[in-house]
């Protein structure tokens, strides 16, 4: 593999481009290609016990949704870039020859004019069909690639995605689920979050919703506002405005029994901050456990950075210094809401639960679900 220049704590994921070293029978592998507002992302993994083992990957900072929140339309420079991007992938998945695979694009194809057209010209080009899906399998799916995770003493438990286009919530009550088995009922919801009677204790999906803000959505709206902090306070307040119709925001909850999982850039990048990451370190980030303290500490900290500030942190990164702001702003919020000693910092999504659902269709896991 060819050696990798050294990533800032929140930069983008540099690119693999090399296969991994022994070569893989193309008959095990599975892949995942997550096209959203900001990044192009693809993991390609073959099953190993009841999880999964990455032989190669793929994630750029591709911008697909620059300039929609004001045209509604993607634009042919960022569907240029994309495009780009994607050559990359299809060059990956044929050189590992990989046959099972699914593809899919999010909040910028679905709210584009020109989204599904752009889908069409990526076939035309490329080769690959990607599919829109919906935001509830969105949600469903960065539910359970996040159920290694989930504590065996959580009885309640929030799952958010912050993304480029949207941010997912979805609040699962797992009281009635034994311990042992919580994070296996977690995995199981990957056929849906309506489940048909069970003879074992199901976890149940208490609401979920689809907010049409991410960091660049937000970013968007409120670019115009010159002051720094007040531009941040204002996309906070915004983004729990728009959660007013979340069953459980007005809910009151104990910080015992209740777990957040919060999966995104947004939150690696805090917990990279936090630990003083000035090169990112998955296995230092992934399954950290933050309070609410600890992240109004980082973002009270990247306030008083300022904009210059922030560009020059190497724990923050140059692809990711325009968008921490809003991701902050997105975080502060759901911590204001519901404060909490458990927030479990996930580095894995959309991608990840791809993967674990194509498996487990398959049976090709361990204790397969």
């Amino acid at each position: 593999m060819a050696p990798r220049r050294p990533e800032s704590a929140g930069a983008f994921p540099i690119a693999v481009e090399s296969p991994a070293p022994a070569i893989p029978d193309p008959a095990t592998l599975y892949a995942a290609l997550d096209l959203g507002t900001n990044s192009c992302r693809m993991l390609i993994a073959q099953p190993k016990g009841s999880g999964f083992h990455v032989v190669d990957s793929f994630s750029k900072s591709v911008q697909l949704g620059q300039g929609l929140e004001a045209t509604g339309r993607l634009s042919r420079t960022a569907m240029a870039r994309t495009i780009g991007a994607i050559r990359i992938c299809k060059q990956k998945l044929a050189r590992h020859n990989v046959g099972r695979m699914r593809l899919v694009a999010t909040e910028a194809c679905r709210r584009a004019r020109n989204g599904a057209q752009f889908l069409q010209q990526v076939r035309r080009e490329t080769g690959l069909a990607l599919e829109i899906i919906q935001p509830e399998e969105e949600a469903r799916l960065a539910v359970i690639s996040c159920a290694p995770l989930v504590s065996t003493r959580t009885e309640q438990l929030l799952v958010v995605d912050i993304g480029g286009g949207s941010t997912e919530l979805v609040w699962i009550d797992l009281t009635s689920v034994p311990r042992r088995e919580r994070p296996r009922a977690i995995m199981r919801l990957h056929a849906g979050f309506r489940q048909a009677p069970a003879p074992f204790p199901v976890a149940k999906v208490v609401d979920w919703i689809s907010v049409p803000l991410g960091v660049a959505t937000l970013r968007d709206q409120f670019e115009d506002v010159e002051d720094d902090a007040a531009r941040f306070a204002l996309m906070s307040w915004y983004f729990e405005e728009n959660l007013a119709a979340f069953a459980p925001s007005a809910t009151p909850q104990s910080r015992e029994g209740f777990q957040i999982i919060g999966t995104s850039g947004t939150v690696t990048t805090v917990a990279a901050s936090h630990l003083g990451l000035k090169r990112y370190d998955r296995a230092k980030v992934d399954g950290l456990r933050m309070t609410s303290d600890q992240i109004d500490a980082v973002v009270r900290d990247y306030l008083m950075l300022g904009p210059d500030g922030r560009r020059a942190d190497p724990r923050i990164g140059k692809d990711r210094h325009e968008l921490i702001m809003s991701g902050a702003a997105i975080l502060q919020a759901l911590m204001r809401l519901w404060p909490t000693d458990r927030l479990s910092v996930a580095d894995r999504g959309l991608r990840e639960g791809l993967l674990y659902a194509q498996m487990s269709a398959d049976g090709v896991l361990e204790d397969a679900l």
